[in-house]
């Protein structure tokens, strides 16, 4: 069998897999958000937190619940990296430099996970998993709740209540989050992937030399960085490390887990505003934008553009041969389209045009399907502006789902989608006017990529790294740290002030005159609004970086 044809069942069997799990699994995410009743183990965290789970939020408290818990999230982290040394299990690790355990602490509470480490030579075993793996759980959960939140204001009128932060973000992590994310940590087990204690054990080399190997947590943060699309590896070559990802069946669930979510969100979307085929169209954009991604990124990995790619007839580089070139280019494309950042291969060794494609998908915003949570509101913000657009041309107030958009609406779509490319282009332009950018180790348009790449990661909070630069110094552990807090929190902000905002609205009765939001025109339409504007804004960049070095 060819790579190309074992690559298109690779994906045919992914998509099969999704398409199957979008009811079933997203009716059931519906039924926790949704329901009423509290277990006994939730009421018990209501008790010790202080918190009335039947006292619902606005938008204002909802945000602010949402900013405070993130803040206390960050400082722990850092305190927890600062005192390793200190700690059960900390394998005799030194404490983690300032700057640097500031990187980490915000990386991984914004569900981030960029690494400028090596995780088996850097971190304890306890810093690992009671620090990092129970942040991939809890900002997976924030996310979610946030999306959540921004439904509610589309299916609720003559309201200011979203919800309840804090049953929110209790519900989502026991009932959806962690049940799936032990299951999945057995299989990964059965699969080789190592789950221990050991602090490594010495081995000998083929060429007689030793290596130590370290043990650790590893199935169970491998898990919950794939399925909260976090994206932290537990070892420095993330999921390209044999002990993370042993086999290609655990790659495809690997990419099957990070893209399950937000794949199955819409369908939550559909099942609260109370008109599934809503749902459908969200799910049919995420789809259209998806697959042309992944096919896109296969096509230019597979045809090997390049001297040397073509002088071998493939373009092998930074590819585990395991996964060979198509299945890291689907690899590549799922994690850069959600906010995973996890990586199976070495995307600066990708062709000019392969290499594009990661960037690509994250200037889209994630929003094909995007992370926990973030891929379904940035792509009902998308939406808001379809109809605004589509609300200009033909001469009538623009609506959807019943909801009026109107000047404040607007502008609070308008603000969300500005501060991500306003974080990456200036985040860039410092980067060379400082002279940073000589921590890139090449020069001309490939060059500018890695320093590019680097900035559109951090701001979109994907974490993925393109390789080739070093950022552990104190201006790129600081830029960089900035960079994933604003382009977090600033559009959760934007979202949540927009969900109040058409909460309060009285619902608009369609007419005639009235766009239909769920035909395949409405689709298309998204589609365009999605490419045209992310072409507008980084155009002039990718001119200069990956596509002069293509041509």
């Amino acid at each position: 069998m060819s790579t190309t044809t074992a690559g298109v069942i690779f994906v045919l069997v992914l998509v099969a897999a999704l398409v199957a799990a979008y009811k079933p699994f997203g009716d059931y995410m519906f039924r926790v958000v949704s329901g009423t009743r509290h277990s006994r183990i939730e009421r018990g965290i209501y008790r010790l937190v202080g918190v009335n789970p039947a006292a619902e939020q606005s938008w204002g408290v909802y945000a602010r619940s949402v900013l405070a818990f993130s803040a206390v999230s960050i400082l722990f982290l850092y305190a927890f990296q600062r005192l390793q040394n200190h700690l059960w299990l900390s394998l005799g690790f030194d404490p983690v430099m300032t700057h640097g355990a500031w990187n980490t602490a915000v990386s991984f509470v914004t569900n981030t996970n960029w690494q400028w480490y090596s995780g088996e030579s850097t971190m304890g075993h306890l810093v690992q998993m009671a620090g990092l793996a129970v942040q991939n759980f809890l900002s997976a959960a924030v996310g979610i709740a946030v999306a959540v939140a921004l439904v509610r204001g589309f299916a609720r009128s003559r309201t200011g209540e979203l919800g309840n932060f804090w049953v929110d973000l209790t519900r989502i992590t026991l009932r959806i989050l962690l049940p799936i994310a032990v299951l999945g940590a057995i299989v990964l087990m059965i699969g080789g992937a190592v789950q221990n204690l050991s602090d490594g054990v010495d081995v000998t080399t083929l060429t007689g030399g030793t290596q130590h190997i370290t043990g650790g947590p590893v199935a169970s943060q491998e898990v919950i960085k794939e399925f909260g699309t976090n994206g932290g590896g537990f070892y420095n070559t993330n999921s390209a490390h044999p002990f993370e990802n042993p086999t290609t069946w655990t790659n495809w669930l690997e990419i099957f887990l990070l893209l399950v979510i937000p794949f199955s969100l819409p369908r939550v979307f559909g099942r609260m505003v109370g008109q599934n085929r809503q749902g459908y169209a969200i799910a049919a954009v995420m789809a259209t934008l998806a697959l042309a991604s992944i096919t896109l990124t296969n096509v230019f990995e597979l045809a090997g553009h390049g001297t040397v790619p073509q002088a071998i007839g493939a373009a092998l580089e930074g590819k585990d041969v395991r996964f060979d070139v198509s299945n890291s280019a689907t690899f590549a494309a799922a994690t850069t389209l959600t906010s995973t950042g996890a990586v199976n291969s070495f995307h600066d060794s990708f062709t000019a045009l392969g290499g594009m494609m990661p960037i690509v998908n994250m200037m889209l915003g994630e929003v094909a399907p995007g992370g926990t949570g973030s891929g379904l509101y940035g792509l009902l913000i998308l939406a808001v502006i379809t109809v605004f657009v589509a609300g200009l041309m033909v001469g009538r107030t623009p609506e959807y789902l019943g909801k009026k958009i109107g000047s404040r609406e607007i502008k609070m779509a308008s603000l969300y989608f500005l501060i991500t490319p306003a974080l990456v282009l200036v985040g860039t332009a410092a980067a060379f006017a400082t002279g940073n950018n000589a921590t890139a180790l090449n020069v001309g348009p490939h060059g500018l990529s890695e320093v590019l790449y680097a900035f559109t990661s951090a701001s979109n909070n994907n974490g993925s790294a393109f390789a080739g630069i070093t950022v552990n110094t104190p201006w790129w552990n600081t830029a960089l740290g900035i960079c994933m807090l604003l382009g977090r929190f600033l559009p959760m902000i934007f979202v949540l002030g927009l969900a109040g905002s058409l909460a309060r609205q009285k619902p608009t009765p369609a007419s005639e005159g009235t766009l239909p939001t769920h035909r395949p025109l409405f689709v298309g339409m998204v589609v365009g609004v999605t490419v045209i504007l992310v072409a507008l804004t980084f155009l002039p960049a990718l001119a200069l970086g990956p596509f002069a070095e293509g041509l």
